[in-house]
């Protein structure tokens, strides 16, 4: 034990060293407007997904209340023995009635969705194509399943275009993409991969886990802000960032979700999601679907944030979404950042490698509609000022140049 320990103990140290190591941060109270308690500490809160303020919105509390009344706080088993409830399936007919597709099924956890569902469509003699900044649990799905796959350079249609082509013969071929990037807030160019996915004969998987409530007539996400919806094969979106809960949903066809049902191995070998999760879930749904007016305001915000920030010498990447990185470069010097602006009362968490590349390190604020118009306009007019204090401006250009030639390396 003593030897397990040291060696341990010497990793975390390393990690110290280069400014990498994670601590867990502990949040004292969740407050109205979108606010957090921590150590005592009254802070705008600029790193959480709760992008339309539901998760503390007392109608989810209230459905998840009465959830658990009528069916007790777990479901018991996995959904394949007894824990399939009729809320259960209730749940994933509003969520294709939502998304506008014949069937939805649900998993426990958007990373969960994704593993699931790579290695069940896809195997040996097969091939998936993969945006180079997709998240982590799609990284994994490729790693898990048996299928070859490639990552392409970020938004790069002609490197794609060549990959496809030369596996033009593949058994199968399946193009992943997040629609909204969860560290960059750019958007994916849906329109040009579905139309790649027809010419070569592929299909189409689309993360809008940052996407659902915060785009689209219905919130449904970028796809069907865009029309997209049926010319798109997978949808999996997650209910635990705008719609303010819990667990992850893939939509599609009939044909897809029995087969998720008898190969997504995140599936089968899960425990259901519990009664009070479902509850929430359902009026969620109904709240995004029956008021835009936040996902409207929360847009307007964002690209009232984002402007001001460029006006104010900062580097915000090619964001164009509620998700806004502040590129730094250096790990020491991001943590220093958000460090000062905490002081300032603002939580801004510092996002470093392995999430980004080498010298990619940034600070991503993003934004919710609990938010006050006031406060925002304060908060990045403290954003610009700390930056220029620590000389973040000067800093970021570096970092840029860094970043860009590890994305083009990668």
């Amino acid at each position: 034990m003593a030897a397990f320990d040291t060696i341990l103990t010497q990793e975390l140290a390393d990690l110290e060293a280069q400014h990498l190591r994670r601590r867990l941060q502990v949040m004292e109270a969740m407050l109205p407007g979108g606010k957090v308690q921590v150590a005592g500490q009254v802070l705008l809160n600029l790193s959480s997904n709760d992008y339309l303020g539901l998760a503390t919105d007392r109608r989810l509390i209230t459905a998840a209340q009465a959830a658990a009344a009528r069916w007790g706080v777990g479901s018991t088993a996995s959904r394949l023995i007894v824990g399939t409830l009729g809320l259960h399936q209730e749940v994933e007919e509003a969520v294709a009635a939502f998304k506008g597709t014949p069937r939805a099924v649900l998993f426990n956890t958007g990373y969960m969705a994704n593993v699931g569902v790579i290695a069940a469509l896809m195997g040996k003699g097969d091939v998936v194509f993969s945006d180079k900044l997709n998240h982590a649990s799609i990284i994994d799905g490729l790693r898990l399943a048996e299928a070859a796959f490639y990552r392409y350079p970020h938004r790069d249609l002609d490197r794609l275009a060549a990959l496809l082509q030369k596996h033009q013969q593949a058994r199968r071929k399946l193009i992943i993409t997040d629609s909204v990037f969860s560290v960059d807030g750019d958007l994916a160019p849906l329109r040009e991969l579905v139309a790649l996915k027809d010419r070569y004969g592929a299909w189409l998987m689309i993360d809008e886990a940052h996407g659902t409530g915060v785009f689209g007539a219905k919130g449904a996400g970028v796809a069907e802000a865009l029309g997209l919806t049926e010319a798109i094969e997978i949808h999996m979106g997650t209910f635990s960032k705008a719609l303010g809960s819990f667990g992850a949903y893939v939509a599609g066809s009939a044909p897809l979700i029995e087969m998720l049902h008898n190969k997504a191995r995140s599936f089968i070998y899960s425990t259901a999601l519990p009664p009070p999760v479902l509850g929430a879930m359902q009026a969620a749904m109904e709240i995004v679907r029956q008021e835009p007016a936040g996902r409207s305001y929360l847009l307007t915000q964002a690209a009232l944030f984002r402007q001001r920030l460029q006006e104010g010498g900062l580097n915000i990447l090619d964001s164009e979404t509620q998700i806004i990185p502040v590129l730094v470069g250096d790990n020491a010097q991001a943590l220093e950042y958000a460090a000062a602006l905490r002081q300032r009362g603002l939580m801004a968490v510092a996002i470093r490698p392995p999430t980004v590349p080498p010298g990619g390190a940034r600070l991503r604020f993003s934004l919710s509609a609990a938010h006050q118009a006031d406060e925002l306009a304060q908060a990045v007019a403290t954003i610009v000022q700390v930056g220029r204090e620590l000389e973040i401006s000067r800093g970021s250009e570096v970092g840029s140049k860094r970043l860009g030639a590890e994305i083009k390396d990668r």
